[in-house]
């Protein structure tokens, strides 16, 4: 359905075409049993002739179009519905709407987005990890990469077996201040799912690498949920101009990868990687860390001046391990073409 808001002010004559507001929406996760979702696209003609729209179409049955012939003038704002259904989809999609005018050359395209979630034939199967009376489908909470720049949301799904309703404001959090936990729907019926929004803020964790987090939410009637919430925080560096990039810090490791060939599982090994500064302003060295409490990481200092370099020492305990082994150390800095990188340490255990 198309509505019109008179306008204040006449523009200038130009090629005749709408102005969309956006071209691309996303509905976010979509249960399949919350039905039909409603995409709402806004434009204005702020143009000297009068047009209509003559066409919509989709690229797929699932989706439809509600929108009006009447003639829009000048100045006029309006809403360009579009109906999806989820029951369509599985998993990620992307749908088109090309909407087509009057005038020659009169088409623009639009599009909506989104994650489609059949629903369970099988709960117990489909959410197998259980946190009191809820399940999950995954066993923790991934939040993949989250830069310090802004904060990262993921949309995560549950299966409520409990013989209660969750209520949205019912709700208690605890844990780490910069993980938020929010409930989607205001309620969640007993044998039913439905979908939290975990919201993981960078900045507010004050470190960098990768973290494992506790967390515990609270309903009524004594459900307790206790999840853990993994995620890599990295720092933010926005882009640089050509004029920047031979003034900024510039970490090179020499050498990228050790390979110790066969050693024995009772032996300690004992190695050093090269850092330089390239650059020519001061290179400060964030954090080192390794993949395995098996390595010991050492610097002799943090920060490096233009051509200046360093040891990173390297003691490996192999005792309990056998056969290929490989172990990665990531170095983050303030390097910002290249602000986290990582080295490798090789080896056969006999």
């Amino acid at each position: 359905m198309i509505s019109f808001i008179q306008p204040a002010v006449a523009q200038d004559s130009i090629p005749s075409r709408l102005v969309w507001k956006v071209n691309k929406l996303d509905l976010g996760t979509i249960l399949e049993e919350q039905g039909e979702q409603v995409a709402i696209f806004e434009f204005t003609h702020a143009l000297d002739s009068a047009v209509w729209i003559e066409r919509v179409w989709t690229d797929c049955g699932c989706t439809s179009a509600d929108y009006s012939q009447d003639t829009i003038m000048a100045g006029e704002s309006g809403q360009l519905q579009v109906v999806f259904d989820p029951s369509s989809a599985v998993g990620d999609f992307s749908r088109m709407v090309v909407v087509k005018g009057n005038l020659a050359g009169m088409q623009d395209t639009l599009f909506i987005e989104g994650k489609s979630i059949p629903y369970p034939s099988h709960p117990e199967v489909d959410y197998p990890f259980a946190r009191g009376e809820i399940g999950f489908r995954m066993e923790k909470i991934n939040m993949g990469d989250v830069f310090t720049n802004e904060p990262s949301s993921r949309t995560v799904e549950i299966y409520n077996f409990s013989d209660s309703t969750l209520l949205k404001d019912s709700l208690s959090y605890f844990g780490p201040v910069h993980i938020q936990v929010k409930q989607l729907q205001d309620s969640i019926e007993s044998k039913q799912r439905g979908l939290l929004e975990i919201t993981y803020i960078g900045a507010e964790k004050n470190d960098l690498g990768f973290f494992e987090d506790h967390i515990q939410m609270i309903w009524p009637d004594s459900l307790v949920v206790n999840a853990d919430v993994i995620a890599n925080v990295f720092e933010f560096y926005p882009n640089l101009s050509k004029d920047q990039l031979g003034l900024v810090p510039s970490l090179r490791i020499s050498p990228t990868e050790i390979d110790l060939k066969e050693i024995s599982a009772d032996e300690i090994q004992e190695v050093f990687y090269t850092l330089t500064n390239r650059g020519r302003e001061l290179l400060e060295v964030k954090k080192v860390q390794g993949n395995c409490d098996c390595l010991e990481l050492t610097l002799p200092k943090t920060e490096l001046a233009p051509g200046e370099s360093m040891d990173l020492r390297v003691v490996f305990d192999p005792k309990g391990r056998q056969g290929i082994d490989q172990r990665n150390i990531y170095i983050f800095s303030n390097d910002p073409l290249n602000s986290i990188q990582s080295i490798i340490l090789k080896s056969r255990i006999k």
